[in-house]
């Protein structure tokens, strides 16, 4: 199925999707280079929201950029198949193998705002993250790595832990809040 199907097709959680998801569509409508870092004001990432098997903890990596703790995902890159994307970042990421998905769909959207920052020596302006995060689950006893050009640090995070220890209030209030409360439907 399309992108533009997917996202149509999904359920909003909340507002926040909601309005999000209205926002993607209307930008998707009006210009077609969304899935690649060419267009510099707003083009696709996908993000995965791994869990442990018991639905306790979620995989967590310290990013560069971001200077916080963060959950994991990356740029399209002109690939259409999120999933794909979201999946590969975990590996590439946390050195994590074996991901299975708790289910093939959407599990949230959102438009995240990216502040101007060096990467690789070139200053990225300020842009949006039209964002689709996926839900998996892994084995909390596989090895971990850290990825040093992208993170410092790669750890399982209790819930607790996901909505105190990142230092981007809005990640945490919005984002982060909503994930651990949809993950209470898991059980």
């Amino acid at each position: 199925m399309h992108l533009t199907e997917q996202i149509k097709n999904y359920t909003p959680y909340n507002e926040q999707e909601a309005r999000d998801q209205m926002q993607m569509l209307q930008y998707m409508s009006h210009t077609s280079d969304y899935l690649t870092r060419e267009n510099p004001i707003a083009h696709f990432s996908a993000s995965v929201w791994t869990l442990n098997q018991s639905y306790t903890k979620t995989l967590m990596v310290y990013h560069n950029i971001f200077n916080s703790w963060s959950w994991v995902g990356g740029h399209a890159d002109g690939e259409p198949d999120l999933c794909a994307v979201a999946l590969r970042e975990l590996q590439e990421e946390t050195g994590i193998k074996q991901a299975s998905l708790l289910k093939p769909d959407i599990f949230s959207l959102e438009t995240l705002t990216v502040n101007g920052h060096i990467k690789r020596g070139v200053y990225v302006p300020c842009h949006l993250h039209f964002n689709i995060t996926y839900l998996a689950v892994a084995d909390e006893s596989a090895p971990l790595r850290i990825k040093p050009d992208e993170n410092q640090n790669v750890s399982w995070l209790t819930f607790s832990d996901a909505l105190t220890l990142p230092t981007e209030p809005w990640m945490i209030d919005v984002i982060y809040t909503k994930l651990i409360q949809k993950c209470k439907y898991l059980s």
